[in-house]
């Protein structure tokens, strides 16, 4: 196991690229089991979570070149079946929740396939309800094999349907649109989730020949057609990345410029953070972040208190709540975090409040945050990483802090950032893996 320790209390300073996203690389890369004919993806992030797809993709028998780390070249004509029905494949995908979507292309294609039981962040609840009621709807019949720890679906026969999803679930949507793309007859989904990513994902398969319509909105039209081709695919710059980098240049007093930030698709990220009283410069498609003595969180127009919550896209993510409660604790002013969708989120804030932090947990779902307006340092502890988000938002946290801080389980991190502890360095964090 590694650990990241960080001397905090330093001003960064420079420029910073962010990776390609990672909520749209385990689409994007699982799509490309649509077609036998060549798929090309760049900037695709080199974290673990992403490479652990590409082996898996590699052990069932997709040709794969990567003749770049952000590279590859996809080739699936030689899928070997049976392997999913592996222990190996089990143990692999387990670890993996992004391998769940590998079901949609693989019925699509080849009429069967095999999800285990989700792995990935310890946040909570993650139901696959809405990626299989999908696949019945659309005339797939599905068991659960207890011994296996194996979801078996089979579709003999795609037919095309109505959907109304009861969630616009991400990755519910896209699973349901990759099985739809080769299905028979039409498919319309309604409630369907509309973030950049999904619509990523539809401009993608129509240049292989699919037909979608309403991409963008939360009502989706896919004339099913029998055959994709192979295409290029460059993906969008991670946004949960971008939201961290702004955060952290707030908490450390940092001047910083994210570079080719793709700010068109940011949607109200930025705007969440100018409610949290930090600055923004929009330079182009750069965000420059100047350095900022006190941040003051604003109120409702009304004088109540400010509360950020997560929701649906067009909304605010839900896995920059972390950051924004992390930037909190030194912001003047307070702020309710309402996590709405994950049960377990929250529950990292007892290592901010052994930090120094004024956070009231009020319940699962709600932190209260009361600003410290930097009149009191956070303070260096040992702690260990949670999940992805909570991990990088301590991260933040121990930079900002004063003296050591040891950061443990730092694999969480990495499954979601690139390479994080070198490219900080290079704005001039102390941070060392060890």
């Amino acid at each position: 196991m590694h650990s990241f320790e960080v001397i905090g209390g330093n001003k960064l300073t420079g420029d910073i690229v962010p990776q390609g996203a990672k909520n749209e690389a385990l689409q994007i890369i699982s799509a490309v089991l649509l077609t036998p004919e060549k798929v090309t993806v760049s900037n695709i992030p080199d974290i673990l979570d992403v490479n652990l797809l590409i082996d898996l993709l590699e052990e069932m028998g997709v040709k794969i070149d990567r003749p770049q780390r952000d590279t590859c070249t996809f080739q699936a004509d030689a899928v070997d079946i049976e392997y999913l029905r592996s222990e190996a494949y089990r143990k692999k995908s387990g670890r993996l929740r992004g391998s769940v979507m590998v079901a949609g292309p693989m019925l699509a294609r080849y009429r069967k396939a095999f999800i285990p039981k989700p792995g990935g962040d310890k946040i909570g609840r993650r139901r696959l309800d809405t990626h299989i009621i999908g696949f019945e709807k659309l005339g797939a019949q599905f068991r659960y094999e207890q011994e296996e720890g194996l979801f078996h679906l089979d579709a003999p026969n795609l037919k095309g349907c109505y959907l109304l999803l009861d969630e616009p679930s991400v990755t519910g949507t896209a699973n349901i649109v990759m099985a739809a793309v080769m299905a028979e007859g039409t498919t319309t989904i309604y409630n369907a989730a509309c973030e950049p990513y999904i619509q990523q994902l539809c401009k993608m398969l129509n240049r292989m020949g699919a037909r979608i319509k309403g991409i963008g909105s939360n009502m989706l039209h896919i004339e099913g057609v029998p055959y994709l081709g192979g295409t290029g695919h460059r993906m969008l710059p991670d946004m949960i990345e971008i939201g961290s980098f702004i955060g952290l240049a707030a908490m450390t007093q940092s001047a910083i410029t994210i570079k080719d930030a793709s700010v068109d698709q940011l949607g109200i990220i930025p705007d969440k953070f100018r409610q949290l009283g930090i600055q923004l410069e929009i330079r182009g498609d750069d965000i420059y972040i100047p350095e900022q003595e006190i941040y003051e969180i604003q109120s409702f127009l009304d004088g109540s208190v400010l509360t950020i919550y997560d929701h649906p896209w067009p909304g605010f993510t839900p896995d920059l709540l972390s950051i924004v409660l992390v930037v909190a604790t030194q912001a003047r002013g307070s702020v309710l975090i309402h996590q709405k969708m994950f049960e377990s989120r929250l529950f990292f804030v007892d290592k901010l409040i052994d930090m120094g932090a004024q956070i009231i947990l009020c319940d699962p779902h709600r932190a209260a945050v009361i600003g410290l307006a930097r009149e009191q340092r956070l303070r260096g502890i040992t702690m260990s990483s949670p999940d992805i988000r909570a991990g990088v938002a301590l991260l933040i946290a121990a930079l900002s802090a004063e003296g050591r801080s040891t950061i443990q389980n730092i694999e969480q991190i990495d499954r979601g950032y690139q390479h994080i502890d070198h490219r900080l360095r290079q704005l001039g964090a102390q941070i060392n893996r060890i």
